[in-house]
């Protein structure tokens, strides 16, 4: 029979449990330090949930790294169900090359209609969030996205990929965007405004930049 509603706080507890049989799933594991290796058990045994629709994982505060964010990645990629996924991976010594692992498989979960992709306080640059921006371009499905990334290494270069790629996101009808603290002018705030306004079908926008 599949469950509705699973909550778990502690990683064993999950990696023990029924994983076909998960279809709502909420699991908290902020400041357990669980790292690389802990992230990819948990990627493992996600990959598993094949009837995974609703997906909340918190893990701020974990030194996942990037090779822990890309292992994660790889297992959601799987979860092809997917539509509704908020991900909190604040203050992970996440740079470039996790990012883009995470957003290449988030390119494979063609059915998200709701993300929320918490990358606050990482080392994320113009690399990491132009992939993961063309990634998101790929969820056609999308229509919420909350996207925080205060306090990272993002540029010029970076923020205008992602306003681009997010402007492609045509059914996108909600967007929250948070980029304080990182490395844009005033004239580039203005410019990646103007690209996501270029989605026709936005109504709620806010863009945090300060």
């Amino acid at each position: 029979m599949i469950q509705q509603i699973k909550y778990y706080h502690k990683l064993k507890e999950f990696l023990n449990s029924s994983l076909q049989s998960h279809k709502v799933l909420h699991i908290y594991l902020n400041g357990n330090q669980i790292g690389a290796t802990g992230a990819s058990d948990l990627g493992s045994a996600l990959a598993n949930c094949t009837n995974l629709s609703n997906l909340t994982l918190g893990l701020n505060d974990n030194q996942i790294g990037d090779e822990g964010t890309s292992g994660l990645g790889s297992a959601l990629g799987n979860c092809t169900n997917l539509s509704n996924l908020t991900l909190y991976l604040q203050c992970n010594q996440i740079g470039d090359e996790g990012i883009s692992g995470l957003g290449s498989a988030l390119a494979n979960c063609t059915n998200l209609s709701n993300l929320t992709l918490g990358l606050s306080c990482n080392k994320i640059g113009d690399e990491g969030i132009s992939v993961l921006g063309s990634a998101l371009a790929n969820c056609t499905n999308l229509s919420n996205l909350t996207l925080s990334l205060y306090k990272n290494q993002i540029g010029a270069i970076g923020v205008s990929d992602l306003g681009s790629a997010l402007a492609n996101c045509t059914n996108l009808s909600n967007l929250i965007l948070v980029l304080s603290e990182n490395q844009i002018n005033e004239s580039q705030q203005l410019k990646v405004k103007s690209k996501c306004l270029k989605s026709k079908r936005l109504v709620v926008y806010r863009v945090y930049l300060y």
